[in-house]
């Protein structure tokens, strides 16, 4: 039997010193490979048999680990793309480090810490969520996401980066000792989350403005890179698997080299910082001593898959693949794969899989939803159910004809603010808008956007299809779509 040791790394930042000693102590029981999972953690799977010899060792290093629980989850931070994904913000290293130092327990829920001008790092994944503010130096939004539920709260208030860390185990308090309105209640309240909060003695200034979320634009973030007059590292594998021998060498190399650090991200890859151009050959000839591949395709990276899933990683591959073949452009977009209920996943389109009957405990005939994000921004909450019910063979082309709809959407955006708004003294009444959604399947057709893959233009009436119209997933035929208010699915 396998089990997993966990061991987390607050922010991301990695001391190749400590990593190095728990790498030798995952060597003494002939670990071949370690991971790294979303929230920025260390992720060790070995044979139960194996595991107090390993967590032995781990005592005497005083290192803080669990083995197959999730009770400390690992406070997460965007300090990885600190400087070469992020710049010009007062949020420096030395700040993020400063709130790390002062966060001196173990958080019981997630804690995410995010500089607001960045989309590498999934904002609001955690419980307590600091936003760093654009409006103040110094100052965080916080944004609650209660336990086990969706429920969203912002503060209207901005806290001083001092005080990040007291209010963070206050409100964890508050959190635990009221279980019942706040963890797995989808009618949590924020406003009594923060009655409860005593706030005397912090600095603490009124919001001018809700945190503004920037849109999303993963970076490519793999490779050796040049920034500045250094270059930064980043290693992705594609089965989630490093080499403890070569993660070894590499700890050793930067300590060589006088690298203090490294960082693990949360598309569970390594990024190794500060590079100087006399040590870029060394990097290189590590790399080819391991045949570490690099400069995957961008669909590839674009994908986000829960901590220690083979089936998500194998649905992942499939869809790569269609996307490859069919040279599909993703540019743009983060897609997710959840196979498990309430996972952790950052993305703006999701493939979730469902199962249509529930027999005696045996699920039968897996299915698949498509979801995309509002605004397609993987911070936001689900917009609309793009197809439901998908089996696995239709799954590569709905999956291709939501980023069909995103560069769309992308598009009407776009011109619509280059449209001059024509300014009335009247308020007219809005006109309602309305869809055809496939009775069968619930496939939409958008008036606005047509079908192009039927050769229907865009702002065809649904009444002037062609008889013969047909449903571009079941064709099931024209009769059976249904008139259906666009608000009602929620479409952006």
């Amino acid at each position: 039997m396998e089990q997993t040791v966990i061991i987390n790394f607050p922010g991301g930042i990695i001391s190749p010193g400590s990593l190095y000693n728990i790498l030798v102590a995952a060597a003494k029981v002939r670990l071949r490979y370690v991971r790294f999972g979303l929230r920025q953690q260390l992720l060790i799977d070995l044979e139960s048999y194996n595991v107090e010899t390993f967590t032995k060792e781990l005592d005497e290093l005083g290192i803080d680990y669990e083995v197959d629980t999730h009770h400390f989850p690992n406070i997460i931070s965007s300090y990885p793309a600190e400087e070469i994904f992020i710049r010009n913000t007062w949020l420096t290293e030395g700040v993020y480090k400063d709130i790390f130092d002062a966060i001196n327990f173990r958080p019981s829920v997630k804690v995410n810490i995010c500089d607001n001008n960045q989309s590498f790092t999934p904002m609001l994944t955690g419980n307590i969520n600091w936003v760093a503010s654009s409006q103040s130096a110094h100052y965080w939004h916080l944004i609650i996401r209660f336990p086990k539920t969706n429920v969203v709260y912002e503060w209207n208030q901005l806290c001083y980066t001092n005080n990040i860390a007291s209010i963070t185990q206050k409100l964890e308090a508050i959190i635990n000792d009221n279980r019942e309105a706040f963890i797995d209640n989808e009618n949590a309240n924020g406003e009594k989350l923060f009655a409860a909060l005593d706030v005397s003695g912090f600095i603490i200034k009124p919001a001018e403005s809700p945190v503004s979320l920037s849109a999303f634009n993963l970076p490519y973030y793999e490779g050796l890179n040049r920034y500045n007059n250094k270059y930064w590292l980043g290693i992705y594998r594609r089965d989630e698997l490093f080499a403890v021998d070569f993660l070894k060498k590499i700890c050793l190399l930067c300590q060589e080299t006088k690298l203090g650090q490294l960082c693990c991200t949360s598309w569970k890859t390594i990024i190794i910082k500060g590079i100087d151009e006399q040590h870029k050959q060394s990097w290189n000839a590590l790399l080819e001593e391991f045949e570490v591949n690099m400069r995957h395709a961008a669909n590839e990276l674009n994908f986000q898959v829960e901590d220690h899933c083979v089936e998500g990683l194998e649905l992942k591959n499939y869809l790569v693949k269609h996307l490859s073949v069919n040279d599909t452009r993703t540019f743009g977009i983060c897609f997710g794969i959840k196979t498990r209920k309430k996972s952790e996943i950052f993305s703006s389109i999701l493939i979730r899989k469902r199962h249509l009957l529930n027999f005696l405990g045996i699920k039968l005939f897996a299915v698949y939803d498509i979801l995309c994000a509002k605004n397609f921004n993987p911070n936001e909450r689900t917009g609309f159910v793009f197809s439901k019910g998908n089996p696995k063979s239709l799954l590569p082309e709905q999956l291709r004809r939501a980023v069909l709809k995103f560069y769309q959407t992308r598009l009407a955006v776009k011109n619509e603010q280059l449209i001059p708004q024509k300014k009335s003294n009247h308020s007219l009444p809005k006109e309602i808008e309305f869809l055809y959604q496939c009775g069968d399947c619930f496939t939409v057709y958008s008036e606005d956007l047509g079908d192009l893959n039927q050769g229907i233009a865009s702002g065809t009436k649904f009444d002037d299809l062609p008889a013969d119209f047909c449903c571009s997933l079941c064709e099931n035929d024209k009769a059976g779509f249904v008139k259906v208010e666009k608000k009602v699915l929620q479409l952006v």
